[in-house]
């Protein structure tokens, strides 16, 4: 044998060292990077919404108590919603000015899916004041519905903006009916 033909064996070619190297830089990165996944983890699961908010992700209220003209507040997660038992008058009011030039255009009918109750999320839109309006007593603005004394945003029998800086109507919660009096938020 010549002297050329026999290798060391302490002596690599360049390419199976090169090999070697990327094989421990790859093995070391996805160790690393499993590792801060497993650190992390706790914490991102710490983001999901506890056990008592993701119970109350729905509600069933029962409204056969509730006279007509009478405005209830029930709490849906973790706001108030307002239940308006409306009246002749309150849905006329809101009907009649369904065509009327206002900031967020909406018809009555779009608000209410049964027009004898009016169903809103009871906050305002602008800074998030809880507006005024559910008792008797309370000032209930220009429009007759609510009124947010924060910085005076007025809303109408549809809970539809009207005058102030509330950029857009009082929300809606997605709610339906499964009898007439029986509603399910959420």
């Amino acid at each position: 044998m010549q002297e050329h033909d026999v290798m060391n064996k302490n002596e690599m070619p360049e390419r199976v060292i090169a090999a070697r190297r990327d094989f421990l830089y790859v093995a070391t990165v996805s160790t690393g990077a499993v590792a801060v996944g497993a650190a992390i983890w706790p914490l991102i699961d710490a983001l999901n919404p506890t056990a008592d908010v993701t119970a109350l992700s729905s509600i069933d209220v029962d409204l056969e108590g509730v006279d007509i003209g009478t405005r209830i507040t029930v709490k849906w997660q973790g706001k108030p919603v307002f239940i308006d038992h409306r009246t002749n008058n309150r849905i006329a009011l809101a009907k009649a000015d369904d065509d009327a030039t206002m900031p967020d255009p909406a018809t009555d009918a779009e608000r209410a899916l049964n027009p004898e109750w009016l169903i809103v999320i009871g906050v305002c839109t602008h800074l998030g004041c809880i507006p005024l309006g559910q008792n008797e007593s309370d000032p209930h603005g220009n429009w007759k519905g609510w009124f947010c004394p924060c910085h005076g945003s007025h809303y109408d029998t549809a809970g539809r903006i009207r005058k102030g800086p509330a950029p857009r109507n009082l929300d809606l919660p997605p709610y339906a009916f499964s009898t007439d009096t029986l509603v399910k938020i959420g």
